[in-house]
């Protein structure tokens, strides 16, 4: 379990490095100079598509579907300044 949670810490540490170091051709990087509404358009898009993948196209569809809503929800926290740590600080807390 706690690899995953260092695939995911690792994740959210490139996004956040996204902001100031910009690579070029990086589909973070790009995101963040759209801004907010493209990034929540984003996670619009991939909610449709789990939910589209779970009501027909087999588990490995589900599976990278939410991997992509993960990934643009972390975008979402990075952009506003907030640690992936405090999500799993809430779910610790929900969990009690």
């Amino acid at each position: 379990m706690r690899d995953a949670a260092a695939v995911l810490d690792r994740l959210f540490a490139t996004i956040e490095s996204r902001k100031t170091n910009a690579p070029e051709g990086s589909y973070t990087a790009k995101l963040f100079a759209a801004g907010e509404d493209e990034i929540v358009k984003k996670i619009g898009e991939e909610a449709i598509e789990v939910i589209v993948a779970a009501k027909g196209q087999g588990d490995a569809r589900v599976v990278s579907e939410l991997a992509d809503l993960i990934y643009h929800a972390m975008v979402l926290l990075a952009s506003r300044g907030i640690t992936w740590r405090a999500v799993e600080e809430e779910l610790a807390r929900r969990m009690k």
